[in-house]
């Protein structure tokens, strides 16, 4: 009786429900690209109902309970024209409505890539960051590169340094004492400062562990970024952050290896509200790793939370953040006497396993990275883009340097203090696809402020100077043969070299880029940026004064304005629709100077202007692409010494010549086997400069030859899907640290190989690797020796 009881009321309770469920139908659909890729996080709405939501990463979006009778299905992705879908509902069932996004859409502004190219996985070319446009990469008359995570994962990378492998001259990055790093790119220092296409300087260690890809955009691009993320004649390194998805998700993994390496890293993703409009995801990891040499560590922590909000079908929201500690000794710096002769760093006795220093002589970096973007789209044509960046870097402790006295001996130094750097970015964009006369134009018209702020507390001390080869080597301190705090403390209370001292600048800028179409195969580029630089000099903490920067006789000078424009200008044709073009491209960068001449003249900007040739291609169902390119780079106003002056001033004419050819190509031949390679050909030279320079290849411009290749081979079906393995080289002829004409400091060319295998699953992944397998020894420019063959092992869980 009691059970009949049971049924009976839970029969009642139902009812309504059946009856309001039978009355009510249901609303699917898949949102794809134009190659039938799925598209996820597109906003799709009911018109009449006010219901909003995004596509999972599998494209598809739902809307239940829909009373009967007819509807509209709104879409609305950023950069491609708004599309109303007419539907019918019927009690009880459920009404499909697709739509395919049309061929002019490349991809949406709000960047949330999940899907992509599952021919050629590691070729992902598309960017609405390199342009400021949503244009593909054949449209595009600039040259760029793409790392994606996909890569970056197969080759079990941990550091910026092992993704950048990939990246064709890139050449061996130097590492600074902060953790930072710094890479070459077509002759030039060039740092990965930019994130989601703004500024986003970091003075300290990145971690990758919310790297969705890594972009290197190559030449000089001030147009469009200016100098403030630190944008070289070379090009720039843009980070491209993970981004929140419509889905729940996400992995967690450890890494393992020589040197008592232990990593730890999570991936989490989920909705945070019914209607799936609000996204969060968290990515982070921790690290702890040895120094090879005799001394040295360095431990981290990174957290990186992104949260995005589609408020309405026009507006979306994204903020996202990125926070790391770490504490960790210096790297090796060697700064060798510039005695006369010609000499290679390998054979000057300098010990390769050795620091000199100790392990309680270490600095300690804090970093927070803000990012918040909103994009309203106005109406079918344009749409509104406005961000907010804000990147804070802090070191403190000890940063050191060993400097050659002579060939045989050294004098360490050390900066012990605290030095802090902000920088905060804003920009407004208004992106607009529109037709004019007939022919089609994609605009960005922008204004950007910059503002950068710097605070130095610190004091610079030198030891006593030593023998570098012996292997004895003493320093009056209690720790033979190393530098330790006790030692530098003890110098620094009794004097030493101080800086106390904030300065500050602040950049305005109006750009413009207007892609037009001048048929379907052919278009321009053309792009202006008018740039006011204010700097508000440099003030002395301990005296109180302010000034700006030094002028050729030593003396400080004060705050100064600059005004100038940049250029780019570029074309393209495809050769083969959507499959081979052919471009150019006309492009400027600059830097801004300060101090005046011998006669008074204020100093302007330093310039540089690049002509570039090329082709790009994307080849037999995206299983080749590819870019050949040649390049020619010329920098003018450069300052050197002014021979007419006793007094030591400079002038503002020196030039110098960078020319050189680039090759970069991904392929898929055949199922499971992918191929990266590249190849980067520079000649740079100075051509008019200092006596024992002028005509030379600079000292730090990186290696004139290099490639860099990577295979691997990935079974695609069977009862052994998944697993693979993978190998590759990084090859590079010598360069030069110093190169004048009475001294030249070689470092040796160098041939590195990595090796891995994998074993990849929907629910985990193993991995082990090993770098450097012949244990090959080479330098970074700055004379850091690089680590022999170290070991790697990783397990990663997947849910």
């Amino acid at each position: 009786m009691k059970s009949l009881l049971l049924v009976l009321i839970a029969y009642i309770l139902a009812g309504p429900l059946n009856s309001f469920a039978q009355s009510n139908g249901k609303i699917t659909g898949k949102i794809t690209l134009v190659d039938g890729q799925p598209f996820g996080s597109a906003s799709v709405s009911v018109v009449e109902t006010k219901q909003t939501t995004l596509t999972n990463d599998g494209g598809q979006y739902s809307f239940a309970n829909i009373p009967e009778g007819s509807y509209t299905i709104r879409i609305q992705v950023l950069g491609a024209a708004q599309k109303d879908l007419k539907v019918t509902v019927t009690a009880g069932q459920t009404t499909t409505a697709n739509y395919q996004l049309p061929k002019e859409n490349v991809q949406a502004l709000q960047e949330v890539i999940i899907g992509g190219n599952k021919t050629n996985k590691f070729a992902k070319k598309e960017s609405i960051y390199v342009a400021k446009l949503p244009i593909k990469n054949l449209e595009n008359p600039q040259v760029y590169a793409s790392i994606p995570k996909e890569l970056i994962q197969e080759q079990m990378a941990t550091d910026l340094a092992s993704i950048a492998k990939n990246v064709a001259g890139a050449g061996i990055p130097m590492v600074a004492n902060q953790g930072r790093v710094t890479f070459r790119s077509r002759g030039f220092d060039t740092e990965p400062n930019a994130r989601n296409g703004v500024a986003g300087a970091a003075f300290a260690m990145i971690d990758p562990v919310n790297l969705e890809r890594l972009e290197v955009i190559k030449g000089p691009s001030a147009t469009l970024f200016g100098t403030s993320i630190s944008s070289s004649y070379g090009g720039l390194y843009n980070r491209v952050t993970k981004k929140p998805y419509n889905g729940v998700g996400g992995e967690v993994g450890y890494t393992g290896g020589s040197w008592n390496l232990n990593r730890l890293t999570f991936d989490v993703n989920s909705p945070i509200n019914e209607s799936k409009t609000a996204l969060f995801r968290l990515n982070g990891a921790t690290s702890f790793e040895k120094n090879f040499q005799d001394q040295g560590f360095a431990n981290s922590l990174t957290l990186a939370p992104s949260f995005s909000y589609q408020v309405n079908d026009r507006l979306s929201l994204l903020f996202d953040i990125e926070f790391s500690q770490a504490k960790a000794t210096s790297v090796v710096r060697f700064n060798p006497a510039a005695t006369p002769g010609r000499k290679s760093i390998a054979d000057m006795g300098f010990p390769y396993n050795k620091t000199f220093l100790s392990n309680d002589l270490p600095y300690t970096t804090q970093l927070l990275n803000i990012f918040a973007q909103a994009n309203y789209k106005i109406s079918e044509s344009w749409t509104s883009q406005t961000i907010v960046s804000r990147a804070r870097s802090s070191i403190s402790g000890y940063i050191t340097a060993l400097n050659g006295r002579t060939d045989s001996t050294l004098r360490p130094s050390v900066i012990t203090g605290y030095t802090q750097f902000i920088a905060t970015n804003i920009q407004q964009n208004f992106i607009g696809d529109f037709k004019v006369a007939g022919l089609r134009n994609r605009l960005v018209v922008g204004f950007d402020f910059y503002n950068n702020y710097n605070d130095f507390d610190r004091v610079t001390v030198n030891t006593t100077a030593g023998t570098a080869a012996s292997p004895d080597l003493k320093f009056s301190n209690p720790y033979a043969g190393r530098i330790s705090k006790y030692k530098v403390d003890s110098l620094a209370s009794k004097g030493g070299t101080l800086r106390k001292e904030t300065n500050r600048d602040n950049t305005y800028a109006l750009y413009f880029s207007d892609v037009i179409n001048l048929t379907d195969r052919l278009n321009i580029m053309l792009s202006l940026r008018a740039n006011r630089y204010k700097f508000g000099g440099v003030y002395n903490i301990v005296t109180g004064l302010t000034a700006g920067g030094l002028n050729g006789s030593g003396t400080q000078t004060g705050p100064y304005n600059q005004n100038n424009l940049s250029q780019k200008l570029g074309a393209v044709y495809e050769v083969s629709k959507d499959h081979l073009s052919v471009f150019g491209n006309y492009m400027n960068g600059f830097f801004n100077k300060s101090g005046q001449t011998s006669d008074g003249s204020a100093l302007k900007p330093e310039h540089a202007n690049q002509l570039e040739f090329g082709v790009k291609a994307d080849l037999f169902d995206h299983k080749v692409s590819g870019t050949v390119s040649y390049y020619d780079i010329k920098v003018a106003d450069v300052l050197r010494a002014d021979l007419t002056s006793a007094n030591g001033f400079q002038i503002q004419d020196g030039t110098q010549l960078s020319r050189g050819v680039e090759v970069d190509l991904t392929a898929n031949p055949i199922a499971g086997l992918n191929i990266v390679a590249g190849y980067a050909y520079n000649d740079n030279k100075l051509t008019k400069a200092a006596v024992e320079t002028t005509g030379r290849r600079p000292g730090l411009s990186g290696p004139p030859r290099s490639y860099n290749f990577w295979v691997s081979y990935r079974i695609p079906q069977g009862e052994l899907q998944g697993l693979g393995a993978g190998f590759g080289g990084n090859i590079a002829s010598w360069q030069y640290y110093t190169n004048t004409t009475t001294s030249q400091i070689i470092i040796p060319a160098y041939t590195m190989f990595d090796a891995t295998v994998f074993y990849d699953q929907p629910r985990y992944r193993i991995g082990i690797k090993v770098n450097n397998l012949t244990s090959e020894k080479t330098w970074s420019v700055r004379l850091t020796p690089q680590a022999p063959a170290s070991f790697l092992g990783s397990v990663a869980l997947k849910f």
